[in-house]
């Protein structure tokens, strides 16, 4: 496992090569966080109420800024595999020494940890200003385990999607659909507390909704109760996605055509 810890520190390193992209990029955080407060500022002032599903504007505000946290800081790991398919980079990393997955997945991570603690830190700040102190810090250290399964879990997913550049090369469709359901089924720009009961019970029953709500939820109302909810459930969608990700990329070695290079 040393070359792949390797690979991550390298990433990690290279991430702070570039201060001002890495800074200039995570400021895209500010306008959302500002847009979501006039938005939820004025509808529950319609709704003439301080609460909604047991949250405040206040709440709903730092759900957000988490949200969109861990949404801006995963790298495109689909666009990365579907460029080296295409250019025929992708027979100089298969012939390396380590496994094509875990090179990937350890090169991810190290480029995503600075990004999202830039958002983070950037995001926290203007929600900070616009309605107050966050939850309470003595969950923080739950919440942040949460954030790295929901990164394995996009990965797992993201690398699904750029595999299937070995067989149809353009992904984007694939990455747009993904997307979408990420944004609406994952709580990314409405709380799922807020959707009608039917439709919590069917994104509660798909993976994105631990990728982004449940680490969301668990940074605004922390508690081992629902940590070990959340996490469980990670860790079993975890599972099957590795399972099906090892399955499919053995798959789509059989059916690789590298071009260029």
């Amino acid at each position: 496992m040393k070359k792949y810890w390797s690979i991550f520190k390298i990433q990690l390193i290279n991430s702070l090569a570039y201060p001002g992209e890495l800074f200039g990029r995570s400021l895209m955080i500010l306008p959302f966080m500002w847009i979501f407060y006039q938005l939820w500022r004025v509808t529950f002032a319609a709704a003439g109420t301080q609460e909604i599903n047991g949250l405040t504007v206040a709440t709903t505000l730092w759900y957000l800024m988490l949200a969109e946290t861990i949404e801006l800081s995963r790298p495109r790991l689909g666009n990365t595999i579907s460029d080296a398919v295409k250019d025929g980079s992708i027979a100089y990393i298969l012939s390396k020494p380590y496994d094509f997955l875990l090179y990937h997945y350890s090169s991810a991570m190290g480029e995503t940890i600075f990004r999202g603690v830039m958002n983070a830190v950037l995001g926290g700040a203007m929600v900070w200003f616009l309605v107050g102190p966050p939850p309470d810090p003595l969950g923080w250290p739950l919440v942040i385990i949460t954030i790295f399964g929901a990164w394995t879990l996009n990965f797992c997913i993201a690398a699904m999607i750029g595999l299937s550049a070995f067989v149809v090369e353009d992904i984007s469709a694939f990455q747009w659909i993904y997307q979408k359901f990420a944004f609406i089924l994952g709580g990314l720009l409405i709380p799922l507390d807020f959707y009608p009961e039917w439709l919590q019970t069917i994104a509660h029953s798909l993976p994105f909704a631990s990728m982004v709500y449940g680490p969301a939820r668990l940074f605004v109302e922390p508690s081992l109760p629902a940590f070990a909810a959340t996490f469980g459930m990670q860790l079993a969608w975890i599972l099957g996605l590795s399972l099906l990700l090892i399955f499919f990329y053995r798959r789509s070695l059989v059916h690789l055509t590298v071009n260029g290079g």
